[in-house]
């Protein structure tokens, strides 16, 4: 994955940043990115820690993982 990665889910813009084995999440508004979260992507299933390898934003069970990512946040008030 490069340095950077846009993803669109569900009409919302997100970016995607590689970290020290993890994933931070971050929702961009406007030229803004607001970083909601870091993620330990071990606890993605395979598939999805394999979209993130290869840079796929469009790969389903890579969504369907950040989808939960930001129902979480969005349940911890962010």
């Amino acid at each position: 994955m490069s340095d950077f990665v846009n993803i669109r889910v569900d009409g919302e813009e997100y970016v995607l940043r590689p970290e020290d084995g993890g994933l931070q999440v971050g929702r961009r508004v406007g030229g803004d990115v607001t970083w909601l979260d870091d993620i330990d992507t071990s606890v993605f299933p395979a598939e999805a820690r394999a979209a993130i390898d290869r840079g796929d934003a469009e790969d389903q069970s890579l969504l369907t993982a950040l989808r939960g990512v930001i129902q979480a946040e969005v349940e911890r008030g962010g």
